[in-house]
């Protein structure tokens, strides 16, 4: 996969205010339970399995099946790759910020 096919794989799973506030919560603890999350978010189980499920294929989050819960934690090594990422092929290229300051 190519850099620039990864950046498109994270910001994809990124592009909704829900699953940034997910990946937000993972960042400050280990890991959290499906049931934790609806208490969490004003939405139904099966919107929030859906947002997990999208984080889960990008590969920022990573879950463990613990009967009868899943529970989930962040992908340290990818979220760290995605933040890389971001910030050096995407965030400093000087095109980006030449662009942006037009």
């Amino acid at each position: 996969m190519t850099t620039d096919e990864k950046l498109a794989l994270y910001a994809k799973a990124l592009a909704h205010p829900i699953r940034i506030q997910i990946i937000r919560l993972l960042t400050g603890q280990a890991c959290c339970y499906t049931g934790d999350l609806t208490q969490q978010f004003p939405i139904a189980q099966s919107t929030i399995s859906q947002h997990l499920r999208a984080l889960k294929e990008a590969g920022l989050i990573q879950g463990t099946i613990e009967r009868p819960k899943v529970k989930y934690c962040l992908n340290r090594e990818n979220f760290e790759e995605a933040q890389r990422l971001f910030e050096t092929h995407l965030f400093s290229d000087e095109r980006f910020i030449k662009s942006c300051a037009s």
